[in-house]
């Protein structure tokens, strides 16, 4: 526990270099830029939808309430003509609201992840321990983190996954070198 306690300042450091790498990734360099694209005949979809009144939330379409319901000929039918896709609806509340909400929590995020590979690194590694080996220790931990739950996602849902791929690595890297150069002797 002691080891952890004097790990605040690579905690507190490694989270706010993510949070600044993330900003960095989404706004400077771009690598989500072609991760979205706008929507052919989006005035008529947009009015589409109002005039449906959507609550707020996640929508698959077709979707289907039942497997009794996924397996009858009507359903099979519409997957077959497609679309198929899913819809996220936010609340109009949100809007404009949501970005400073949205730092706070990746910050936090990040915070969370960097105490949680800290911890895991006082059980595997000890006081004293060299550069490299924290370094490889740490990044490991970090790439497991960030890359494990977008590969998921992206087999279920066919999101663009390369610029998490890359932001994984340098994620971890960052992670690695902050916590080598920081470890306690």
């Amino acid at each position: 526990m002691e080891l952890l306690v004097d790990l605040w300042l690579p905690i507190l450091l490694s989270g706010i270099a993510l949070f600044f790498a993330s900003f960095l990734s989404w706004m400077v360099v771009q690598l989500h830029q072609s991760d979205w694209r706008k929507l052919p005949a989006e005035d008529e979809f947009l009015r589409a939808a109002r005039a449906m009144n959507l609550s707020p939330g996640n929508y698959m379409f077709p979707g289907c309430s039942t497997r009794d319901e996924m397996k009858s000929p009507e359903h099979q039918q519409k997957m077959a003509a497609g679309p198929r896709g899913i819809l996220t609806v936010f609340p109009m509340e949100e809007m404009g609201k949501s970005m400073g909400r949205n730092l706070a929590l990746t910050i936090l995020y990040f915070l969370v992840v960097s105490f949680c590979i800290a911890y895991l690194a006082t059980l595997g590694l000890t006081r004293g321990a060299e550069f490299r080996q924290v370094f490889r220790f740490v990044s490991t931990a970090g790439l497991l983190v960030f890359l494990s739950a977008i590969v998921q996602h992206s087999i279920w849902f066919r999101c663009r996954i390369m610029g998490h791929v890359i932001e994984s690595i340098a994620y971890a890297a960052i992670l690695g070198a902050i916590f080598g150069a920081f470890w306690p002797n």
